[in-house]
């Protein structure tokens, strides 16, 4: 196994350890606890690094794989969705921003079951990469800001937070007709 991949494999390790820390960090409720929280955030940037590093390794030094292009993404779409789930339960995300990011994800993995079918690896494209991106800055901000905000900035950081998770939705939404467009054929083949 090649060191991108491990880098892979480290970020599904990652997401249960983010996972614990944002479950204590309960932004919001009389529970807070900014520690938590802090360290929901510092796991959930490790866990991203990871993932521009993985694909830079592998692309500069021609270690792309089958394994990679598969678990990259799959290992991106459970670090970003436990962060908006966790995010959904502070009540800082609507519902339907979930579930626009889960229709998407479940829509695009079904395009790559019937891919693999056929033996055939598709591989994320930019659009994809880009919501990822947006997804990931929108987490990291709902987890560093609280850090260094006061008890009057509350009320911007929910406003922010809240336009970031519909401005992620929209671009999830794009990412998503792109991609369904472009790989239609598997539609095609599966008849």
């Amino acid at each position: 196994m090649n060191l991108p991949n491990k880098l892979t494999l480290l970020r599904v390790i990652l997401v249960p350890v983010f996972m614990v820390f944002a479950a204590y960090g309960r932004i919001g409720t009389a529970a807070y606890n900014p520690t938590a929280h802090l360290l929901a955030g510092i796991v959930f940037a490790v866990a991203s690094f990871t993932d521009f590093l993985d694909g830079y390794l592998a692309r500069k030094y021609h270690l792309v794989t089958d394994f990679g292009k598969f678990m990259d993404p799959l290992a991106d779409k459970m670090l970003t969705t436990a962060a908006f789930i966790y995010m959904l339960v502070d009540g800082l995300c609507s519902p339907v921003v979930l579930a626009v990011i889960m229709f998407r994800e479940f829509a695009v993995a079904g395009v790559r079951m019937i891919a693999a079918g056929s033996g055939t690896v598709i591989a994320a494209n930019m659009w994809g990469k880009v919501k990822t991106v947006l997804q990931m800055l929108t987490v990291l901000f709902y987890y560093f800001v609280p850090f260094f905000m006061g008890a009057t900035d509350i009320m911007a950081f929910g406003l922010i937070t809240q336009v970031l998770c519909w401005l992620v939705a929209l671009v999830t939404v794009i990412s998503g007709c792109i991609y369904l467009w472009q790989n239609r054929r598997c539609f095609m083949q599966a008849k």
